[in-house]
């Protein structure tokens, strides 16, 4: 009688803790640089554990904080869209643990793996949604309520 051997299922956030083809994880300090922008965009990241913010630059001089993200959040995704350069800089805000993942490893493992494709999907639709809701917000409240929701979501 022969055995009939299963595949382990695929586990994407432990994909996402281990070094691996195309796939670095890297410490970084409070306040050390992770991409600036203008730099080459060929790389997707991935937050452990720690903070990091992202800063855009304007042609003025003008510095805006665009985003405060968590363990769990992906950053730097541009390049999957057509973005050959950062259009913006990231910072860790405390000691990060984070991947960084090729774009092509990136493709490959979208392609290949399907609960992978779900967890990426997942984050890119309620980045989208918070991202609508923040220009509504600009758009039609006053600072007042604008600085009560951003409380609130802190």
């Amino acid at each position: 009688m022969a055995i009939e051997r299963t595949k382990n299922p695929f586990d994407p956030l432990a994909f996402l803790a281990k070094v691996g083809t195309g796939k670095t994880i890297s410490v970084y300090r409070k306040d050390q640089i992770i991409f600036s922008q203008g730099e080459v965009a060929d790389t997707i990241f991935y937050l452990q554990k720690g903070g990091v913010k992202i800063v855009v630059l304007s042609d003025q001089g003008k510095e805006a904080v665009v985003g405060i993200l968590e363990p769990g959040q992906f950053f730097g995704e541009g390049c999957m869209n057509g973005h050959s350069l950062r259009i913006a800089t990231s910072t860790a805000t405390e000691e990060s643990l984070i991947t960084s993942i090729s774009k092509s490893a990136m493709i490959a493992v979208l392609h290949d793996e399907p609960k992978f494709s779900e967890l990426f999907v997942a984050y890119l639709l309620t980045r989208n949604s918070r991202v609508e809701d923040d220009l509504i917000d600009q758009l039609f409240n006053s600072s007042e309520k604008r600085l009560a929701r951003l409380l609130l979501l802190l």
